[in-house]
């Protein structure tokens, strides 16, 4: 008898029969040296249940017997995988080792005559080479012999991994979307059953549209919903749901409800069309999101920049601002009324084209240096005129930091100054001529002193003393007077120290050492202090040189100055000189004309005191007298008491 499962087949049936590969590996198998024996051997109804499991598209496999052979169809070989044809006729429990203790529990029920149903069990199989996760369902049937006894279990498995995988992936989705709505109390969603106008939503859509929870829940009509929309809104939404339904495109609108107490509140919707095969919409889910808060804050917002840019062109001042890199992108209308240059054409790094060409480079610098440190920005340029002429402005900036400190814009003015600046020039001009002019009265007055002294020997040392007098005032008039940038000392001019320190340089002649020390505080005078100030440290100075430690190579003068108290102390002390015995050069008249430039003018006080080592003065002036701004100041605190 042939070895094949359709014995009586005519060898061209049997050649079609086995153009199924797995028919071919069974009617080929050496069944001999297998426990089940040659084919013709096998029980009639284990060999029609096997012809009825190989013809079948559904994967199906048999586990025969104790050993539960595995016999299986070439549906069942593509679920192998790469396991098949090696387990082919194998005992099942070895050819899924993973699986063992669970094939021979369906094995051992079915050989007891039961049945089974599994839906979407999973197990761990190594079909392709490594461990996987596969859902299946699984129909377990016994198959029975001529008397009716179990020989084995039928297998019909239906691989249900990808629907698993998909539903799996959309239920961590919907949970996430869940979890993200219930998160916040401004989105809601609804699901419209287009065909049967029933909207269902959820909680949050449900009070937005003044619905009990319960019947949005379960669904209610369309039009249940939108009598929330504010009447001036409602006819719009209604057009536009009407044409989204029409073109199956995408839904989007933003309008007002109005709440059961009466409060207007802004929503925006969104909704895609569903169709079916036909392009029929079925159902229209969506989102709505309320945007009440945003829209306040847009319009206060708006409300600001409305008030910024209201106060900005009505300022007298060209008003602007820059990112924190330093682009410009905005101005006030008094820009571009200066400037007459189109809107705009200034953004960015177009700004600095409107500098006069010699202030550019300078502008620049200042600005990128200010950008780089966060300084506050202060600088006077020319800017071109809408009629063509360069004019002096004032530009000013200060940058805006947010709450880490990081800047985040600049704001800045810039300021015409021309008229203002050209009147100081003015002034300064004129301010230096009368300047000169005093010089040259005191130049004419040491002259006529001169002449005098010629005509008159008796007078020289009298005249000497007048004329080195004179030269003093002339000093200190030169170091407080107006300067220009060419004519500015390079002195800390209006500063006491500096001053003493021009006075008194022809006594400091020793290159190797300071003769004159100045210790201490400084302080600030004017023109009015200059005047006695310099008599005052002329005369020391005089003194010092005749009779005092200036006039040896040796000697030296500290000087020390102490602020207290609206007070300026000064100490004038001589070191290393000659002993100086009590009232040398000190009864005549430059004595009196010390005491009349501190006492008389400045309103202070002066002590000598004829020590061991040098003379030392005690010097005590209210600093009131020594600027007139001060004393200014003073006269006006007064009057207001």
């Amino acid at each position: 008898m042939p070895k094949s499962l359709f014995p009586a087949a005519s060898p061209e049936r049997r050649a079609q029969l086995e153009c199924d590969p797995t028919l071919k590996l069974l009617n080929d198998y050496d069944w001999t040296a297998n426990p089940l024996g040659p084919i013709p051997a096998w029980p009639e109804s284990l060999r029609g249940a096997v012809r009825v499991m190989m013809i079948s598209t559904t994967p199906m496999a048999m586990m025969i017997g104790e050993a539960g052979i595995l016999v299986y169809n070439n549906a069942y070989a593509d679920f192998a995988g790469a396991r098949h044809p090696k387990i082919f006729g194998m005992p099942a429990s070895e050819a899924w080792p993973e699986v063992t203790e669970f094939i021979q529990e369906k094995m051992a029920a079915g050989l007891l005559g039961e049945s089974q149903i599994l839906h979407d069990q999973e197990l761990v199989l190594d079909r392709f080479g490594q461990p996987e996760s596969v859902w299946m369902n699984l129909h377990y049937s016994p198959v029975l012999d001529e008397a009716g006894e179990p020989i084995g279990t039928l297998t019909i498995v239906h691989e249900t991994t990808d629907r698993v995988m998909a539903e799996r992936a959309l239920a961590r989705s919907e949970e996430r979307l869940s979890l993200a709505l219930s998160g916040t109390s401004l989105v809601g969603t609804w699901d419209w059953d287009v065909a049967n106008d029933l909207v269902t939503a959820d909680d949050r859509f449900a009070e937005l549209y003044n619905l009990d929870p319960l019947r949005a829940g379960l669904g209610v009509p369309l039009n249940d919903f939108t009598q929330a929309i504010h009447p001036d809104d409602r006819v719009r939404v209604r057009e536009e749901i009407t044409a989204s339904l029409e073109r199956a495109e995408p839904f989007r609108s933003q309008y007002r409800l109005v709440g059961e107490d009466g409060q207007i509140r802004w929503v925006v919707a969104s909704g895609r069309p569903r169709t079916d095969g036909a392009g029929v919409v079925q159902r229209f889910p969506g989102v709505v999101i309320d945007i009440t808060e945003q829209r306040r804050v847009t319009e206060a917002l708006a409300e600001s920049e409305l008030r910024f840019r209201t106060l900005a062109d009505t300022m007298p001042q060209m008003v602007w601002s820059t990112t924190a890199d330093g682009a410009h992108d905005y101005y006030n209308a008094r820009w571009y009324e200066f400037t007459g240059v189109p809107v705009g054409s200034t953004d960015g790094e177009g700004w600095n084209g409107m500098f006069h060409p010699e202030d550019q480079d300078r502008a620049w610098a200042v600005w990128q240096h200010c950008l780089d440190t966060g300084e506050p920005y202060n600088i006077e340029y020319r800017l071109r005129h809408h009629s063509g002429e360069y004019r002096w402005t004032l530009g000013r900036a200060l940058p805006v930091h947010d709450e880490s400190g990081a800047i985040i814009r600049w704001f800045g003015t810039c300021t015409d100054i021309h008229e203002t600046k050209v009147a100081a020039e003015e002034r300064e001009l004129i301010a230096q001529e009368l300047s000169h002019r005093i010089k040259n009265i005191f130049a004419v007055l040491t002259g006529i002193i001169g002449l005098s002294a010629r005509n008159r020997p008796e007078t020289k040392p009298f005249a000497d003393d007048l004329r080195q007098r004179i030269y003093a005032l002339g000093e200190a008039h030169d170091f407080v007077r107006p300067h220009s940038n060419v004519s500015r000392p390079p002195e800390n001019q209006g500063s006491l120290k500096a001053l003493i320190a021009r006075l008194l340089r022809a006594y400091d002649n020793d290159d190797t050492r300071d003769r004159l020390e100045y210790h201490g505080d400084d302080a600030e005078i004017d023109d009015a202090a200059a005047t006695p100030l310099a008599l005052l440290f002329h005369e020391l100075g005089t003194n010092a040189a005749k009779y005092g430690a200036l006039s040896k190579a040796e000697g030296r003068v500290v000087l020390t100055g102490r602020l207290a108290d609206g007070r300026l102390h000064l100490t004038w002390k001589e070191m290393d000189g000659p002993a100086v015995a009590e009232g040398v050069g000190g009864d005549g008249f430059g004595t009196r004309l010390v005491a009349l430039s501190v006492e008389g003018q400045l309103r202070g006080k002066l002590e000598r005191f004829w020590e061991a080592d040098g003379l030392r003065l005690e010097i005590d002036l209210p600093i009131v007298n020594l600027r007139r701004s001060a004393r200014l100041r003073q006269i006006a605190d007064q009057a207001q008491l």
